[in-house]
């Protein structure tokens, strides 16, 4: 569905010269938004993209990225968004995933790594999943050997991308220095056709795409803009990427949907935002604890003089001293947010007074708490659980996942009788894969996961993938990954190494830089006799 830019003519009309996209210096108008896409799309066509195809922007939040993606959205074609960190091995399952015709990169970027059939080279064997390649022995840890001997067969078994009819074609795109990589291959046949296909990680740690479409996209940006009181005059401040369901559902479609003018940052930076904020005004902010945590030490950091700020929490969660430093400084209250790949945002702490909640569900949208069996457990008349499985249920929820072992591991209900997690039963709930309980006041809190799975400021880490990592390292026996927080540096992944022979912890950094994206790289490398 043309779903995207459909809204950006509707915008066009009715702002015209109004500021739309504004980036470091530079911004586009509504109008002149729409001159830049329409040219796009006349690019696009001449290199054969048509409707139905899948295409991938590997970019971060630049223009061009809001530019390219209304571009297909007029195609009809499917916008794909990955992550510009995205390693190699990690790259090769989204791309086995996603059948791509056409990837748009930055220079020097992957695409000197992608062949002609549009993937990357084979993944290296030693680095998939522990929880992929090999059941935990006894103590908890499988020996190396074992991993990788059993994550060779697992690269065999991964779907095969048919090599394509012809040469590949690879254009720069005109006026800029990203490079549009082509592919012979037919759009994926499936029985759904979505607007974009948002990447997270499931419950293995493995690329998982979950498909948007028009009906589960308007739902998800209708309740956004409810929640929050958005109007055409909002300013959304997007420094989350756009690549993340988090800055997408929050910062591009309700911009589009609104006309409103949104501020790209790409520069993950306290400082940067923090200018941003007090030069601009800005009154919408998807932010996570770590980005407020760092505000609020800037000694730049002074009160602001805002009608209605919606300055949102997600990804971990809000300590309160965060919270409260943030308010003093900036005389603004934090508002938690949960929100999910899957179903797009679920509650929200609309007061600010209660970090430690992700405040109540949103109306149109239900949620339940069950045990691990699935019986639900019963709220008292306040609202007040005990703490169990959460489930979602609601318009906003996307129809379909897909995922590089799709063929190998199908969905099917576990011996329980429910469904796995990140999957959805048949009458319609998802289970997320959280855990948590609602207090008195009906206030949703989330307590942790089902499985190994965190978030690193707001983007999905397998424990078991990183240990998986460190041990195919050929001088480390067996590993422990753990994720420490501090309210200062947010969460952080360190880990517990038992050594054969001796090494450094740079040596075993090292090693996890070049096969982990960077949120994933731990922080710490602890030696210890025995685990």
């Amino acid at each position: 569905m043309t779903l995207l830019y459909d809204w950006l003519k509707k915008a066009a009309k009715a702002q015209g010269n109004k500021k739309a996209v504004v980036y470091r210096d530079n911004y586009l108008s509504w109008r002149g938004l729409l001159d830049r896409v329409d040219r796009r799309v006349s690019e696009f066509k001449t290199m054969g993209i048509k409707e139905g195809a899948w295409v991938g922007l590997m970019l971060g939040n630049v223009p061009d990225f809001v530019i390219l993606a209304l571009a297909l959205s007029k195609l009809d074609a499917a916008i794909v968004p990955i992550d510009p960190t995205t390693g190699g091995r990690e790259l090769e399952l989204i791309l086995s995933a996603a059948p791509l015709r056409a990837l748009v990169t930055r220079p020097r970027g992957s695409e000197g790594a992608i062949a002609a059939n549009g993937t990357t080279n084979p993944p290296i064997p030693s680095t998939l999943p522990r929880s992929r390649s090999v059941r935990p022995t006894g103590s908890g840890i499988a020996a190396g050997g074992a991993i990788a001997a059993a994550a060779a067969a697992a690269a065999a078994a991964l779907p095969v991308v048919p090599n394509p009819d012809g040469a590949e074609v690879r254009r720069r795109l005109q006026g800029t220095l990203l490079t549009c990589s082509v592919y012979k291959r037919p759009p994926p046949d499936k029985d759904i056709s979505p607007i974009a296909v948002l990447f997270t990680s499931d419950s293995l740690g493995d690329p998982k795409g979950v498909l948007r479409t028009d009906k589960n996209t308007i739902a998800a940006v209708d309740l956004a803009i409810a929640a929050l009181g958005l109007t055409d005059k909002s300013k959304v401040l997007v420094s989350v990427p756009l690549f993340h369901a988090y800055g997408w559902d929050l910062g591009l479609l309700p911009t589009l949907k609104l006309g409103a003018t949104m501020f790209l940052e790409e520069e993950m930076s306290a400082r940067r935002v923090g200018k941003l904020i007090r030069d601009h005004e800005i009154d919408v902010f998807p932010g996570t604890p770590t980005l407020y945590a760092e505000l609020a030490k800037l000694p730049t950091a002074k009160k602001l003089d805002l009608k209605s700020p919606m300055y949102l929490a997600a990804g971990s969660r809000l300590d309160p001293a965060v919270a409260d430093s943030f308010s003093e400084q900036y005389g603004i209250r934090i508002q938690s947010c949960y929100h999910s790949t899957e179903a797009a945002t679920i509650a929200l702490e609309e007061t600010g007074k209660f970090p430690t909640t992700v405040g109540k569900v949103l109306e149109g949208v239900d949620v339940k708490i069950t045990s691990s069996d699935g019986k639900s457990l019963a709220g008292k008349a306040g609202g007040e659980t005990k703490e169990g499985l959460i489930w979602v249920k609601s318009k906003t929820l996307s129809p379909k996942s897909i995922g590089p072992y799709d063929k190998e591991e199908p969905t099917t209900p576990r011996s329980s009788g429910m469904v796995g997690i990140g999957a959805t039963d048949k009458q319609g709930w998802l289970r997320t894969g959280d855990l948590g309980k609602f207090d008195k006041s009906g206030r949703l809190q989330l307590t942790g996961r089902e499985d190994d799975v965190v978030k690193i400021d707001g983007k999905r880490v397998a424990l078991g993938e990183v240990e998986g990592c460190l041990e195919a390292f050929p001088k480390i026996k067996a590993a422990q990954a753990t994720v420490v927080t501090d309210p200062i540096t947010g969460s952080v992944v360190v880990a517990r190494v038992v050594m054969k022979s001796k090494s450094t912890a740079e040596e075993i950094i090292d090693h996890c830089a070049r096969n982990l994206a960077p949120y994933k790289v731990p922080r710490r490398i602890e030696f210890c006799d025995a685990i």
